[in-house]
């Protein structure tokens, strides 16, 4: 029956065994050791080549190292070739600060990979079940996972060396229990599978159990959508990296910068998932505590009326609204400020890319624009300062009675946030703000006829 089954459900998925070189990933449990068994059963008749590849994770001690043990002698009646490795993870959980699922996780396919690489065997088999299908995808729904996670396991997969795949899918945990006490197999049984301190042994004794209830063949249900899931997200994902291509305007390993409006004519499944492919590309490892809730403020930040404003994600990811552009970044450090003093006419390079340079002129030379001012040699206090904004400066705007705050000019002028404080001031000796480059000219700019020489100041901006 179950030889039926596995069969059935590999000819859905167009895969065929014959001719394959298959590493097998054996715990010794139930679910492992019957996969061992089918494939080897089928060795002859598909022409397969097999490793055994166990991962000792050092849990529970002598314990544990009896399970590998168990798995080399069973082997080795066989003459199945065998390889293992122990593998500290409670240190490596101490180390990394992840939980030992992950931790353990990582370790196992780490391995599984380098005797995928060391035997030139592209393919890995493992013993993922239905149940284990229900399970995973209960937990991602209920901890907030999005897009293609959602749709729990595939049936397969690529790997840094090859091929994941998972033949078992489609059986339930009874059906490889009976499949184990008709061909006589008496697998290990970890203790641990039973405590309830992990929330998939609490999904599995207390919601299985009732889905099961309802419905014996729910794993078949939870199987269908999982593929289904998985071919809906591919063609999204397709979309999603066409349109967002034409929305990002910045891009590197380290920050990512969308046009909002851009962003917002995409239709919204598309939306969320330009967002998550972002949050993809920037976060090298996924925190665990990154959820589709992050999503959600993201919108809230480019949807309010506010034209600006910071969310701290995981990690030290910054993202940052500033009028009609969004930022995500990390390493974001608030840029230093700066103070240049000008007493003679010379060139002055200023953090952030640009150069002031400041030279005596005529008045017969003298052609205004946004990027030169004009000052009478007699109107300023040598010496002329470029440095950066302060809480509460004010200038003197040309044309205009009165002062204006320096922070609503930027805010007229959209100046996004992150350039504000970078954005070179220019005072005389009395502090005097005599410019904002390329925005405002204060009072004392500008030509006079009677006036026999100027201080020009120019602004080139790489």
């Amino acid at each position: 029956m179950l030889e039926e089954k596995v069969e059935a459900f590999l000819e859905r998925h167009s895969f065929s065994l014959k001719g394959k070189k298959i590493v097998v990933g054996v715990s010794g449990g139930p679910d492992s050791l019957a996969l061992l068994h089918y494939l080897q059963a089928q060795k002859e008749k598909q022409e397969l080549s097999i490793v055994v590849a166990h991962v000792d994770h050092m849990f529970r001690g002598e314990e544990s190292f009896q399970d590998a043990m168990f798995v080399k002698e069973y082997c080795e009646e066989l003459f199945i070739p065998f390889v293992m490795d122990q593998i500290n993870v409670p240190e490596l959980m101490k180390q990394t600060g992840k939980s030992a699922e992950t931790a353990g996780r990582q370790a196992r396919y780490d391995f599984f990979a380098k005797v995928m690489k060391e035997h030139d065997y592209p393919y890995l088999a493992l013993a993922h079940h239905g149940d284990d299908q229900i399970e995973t995808i209960l937990m991602r729904f209920t901890r907030g996972s999005t897009g293609k996670a959602r749709a729990g396991i595939p049936f397969q997969r690529s790997c840094q060396n090859g091929m994941i795949f998972r033949p078992f899918l489609g059986l339930t945990k009874e059906e490889i229990e009976e499949y184990c006490e008709e061909n006589r197999l008496v697998p290990r049984i970890d203790p641990s599978n039973k405590e309830e301190i992990y929330s998939r042994n609490r999904f599995r004794k207390v919601v299985l159990p009732f889905l099961k209830s309802e419905n014996q063949q729910v794993h078949e249900q939870f199987q269908r959508f999982s593929e289904e899931m998985q071919s809906d997200e591919a063609y999204l994902q397709e979309l999603t990296v066409q349109k967002m291509n034409t929305v990002m305007t910045t891009r590197n390993d380290q920050q990512i910068t969308i046009d909002i409006n851009l962003l917002l004519e995409m239709p919204i499944p598309l939306q969320r998932r330009g967002i998550q492919l972002i949050l993809n590309y920037l976060y090298k490892e996924r925190p665990s505590s990154l959820s589709a809730v992050h999503i959600d403020q993201v919108f809230s930040l480019i949807n309010r009326q506010h034209p600006s404003g910071t969310l701290d994600f995981p990690n030290g990811l910054k993202v940052t609204r500033s009028y009609q552009d969004c930022h995500f970044q990390f390493n974001f450090d608030k840029p230093l400020s700066f103070l240049f003093e000008m007493i003679a006419p010379g060139v002055f390079e200023i953090p952030g890319g640009g150069i002031i340079k400041m030279e005596y002129v005529e008045s017969s030379f003298v052609h205004p624009n946004q990027y030169t001012a004009f000052f009478v040699r007699e109107l300023v206090s040598l010496p002329l300062f470029i440095r950066t904004r302060k809480t509460g400066d004010r200038m003197t705007l040309k044309g205009m009675s009165g002062t204006k705050k320096v922070k609503d000019i930027f805010i007229d002028h959209k100046v996004p946030l992150h350039e504000r404080d970078t954005w070179p001031v220019i005072t005389d000796q009395q502090g005097r703000i005599l410019w904002l480059p390329c925005l405002k000219k204060s009072a004392l700019e500008g030509i006079d006829n009677k006036a026999g020489s100027y201080i020009q100041l120019t602004y080139y901006k790489h």
